[in-house]
């Protein structure tokens, strides 16, 4: 069975990249620019895996990981960071919430491909 990965990025460039890397090896996709927008996709849809930005407009990307871990319908969906944010603290703090991994951008696609085929 296909694995289905939600992108959170409120930078449709960067969405379109990650969603470029992962349907050539095969997964498919959803995407969404901020933590509500995310969190209405996963009410409807079910993801296997969810690739998440720091810094986005009305829920943030620590505020939505702290939220889904919370939940018992997703908090076993592993969560990698993806973002500018390269501050131990950071990181630390995603970390502490129940991030599965932490990757600061710029990233080269195989190592996000590597990453997700480990956790998943």
């Amino acid at each position: 069975m296909e694995k289905k990965i939600l992108t959170v990025d409120d930078s449709p460039s960067v969405r379109k990249m990650v969603e470029f890397s992962l349907k050539s090896k095969g997964y498919r996709m959803g995407g969404a620019g901020d933590g509500i927008e995310a969190l209405a996709l996963m009410d409807s849809e079910r993801f296997d895996a969810v690739i998440l930005d720091v810094n986005m407009p009305r829920m943030n990307g620590l505020e939505f990981l702290e939220k889904i871990k919370n939940d018992e319908n997703y908090a076993a969906i592993p969560v990698i960071m993806l973002t500018t944010e390269g501050q131990d603290e950071d990181r630390d703090k995603a970390m502490a919430l129940g991030a599965t991994a932490y990757i600061v951008k710029p990233f080269k696609p195989t190592q996000l491909l590597n990453l997700l085929d480990e956790v998943l």
